[in-house]
């Protein structure tokens, strides 16, 4: 009822099970679909890579009870662009729905520091997880160099250089300059 009540929006279709969606997809072609991760017969996670994988212009949403980042993993592994916690207001429904079918992505802001934190745990460089700046900043940390000659270097205020330092240590759980001198070898961040 509430996309029906949409002008813009449209529901061409409805299935009870993972299987029917798929065969429902494929009869409809539709722009977007919002798939259930806990479906019967089979789940939203497979229905949504088989959908996915055989019709290259649906776009999925994930719709799940379900705030566990394995579950969010999953389905965006399996091709979903979105993902929506069943308890999330209407108007999320409806911002999902519509930026998905523009091609963007959408995550439910109640799971984004999960989806963060799991990203952070399964990425395969620590380092991607900092900017360039960050990087910058890391490395002259670990040549020797203090705050203030690094904001010199870099022409930054020291509170700025303090503000990166900060950041580098909390996401790449560093504790003191050692761990950041060892991190920065390790990585080939110098020799």
């Amino acid at each position: 009822m509430l996309i029906d009540a949409q002008p813009d929006l449209e529901v061409v279709g409805e299935a009870k099970t993972g299987r029917e969606a798929i065969e429902e997809a494929r009869k409809l072609r539709p722009d977007v679909v919002v798939m259930d991760v806990s479906m019967p017969e089979l789940n939203g996670i497979e229905g949504t890579r088989q959908i996915c994988d055989q019709l290259a212009q649906t776009k999925v949403v994930g719709l799940s009870m379900h705030k566990d980042s394995v579950y969010v993993r999953e389905i965006l592994r399996a091709g979903a662009r979105g993902y929506l916690l069943k308890d999330s207001e209407d108007d999320d429904l409806l911002r999902a729905i519509r930026a998905v079918a523009r091609g963007e992505a959408f995550l439910s802001p109640a799971i984004s520091d999960a989806v963060l934190t799991d990203y952070r745990k399964h990425v395969s460089n620590p380092v991607d997880l900092l900017t360039s700046r960050e990087r910058e900043v890391l490395t002259m940390i670990a040549e020797g160099k203090t705050n203030k000659e690094i904001a010199n270097a870099l022409t930054l205020s020291v509170y700025t250089v303090e503000s990166h330092r900060g950041s580098v240590m909390e996401k790449l759980n560093l504790h003191n300059t050692g761990d950041i001198v060892r991190f920065a070898l390790r990585n080939g961040l110098m020799s």
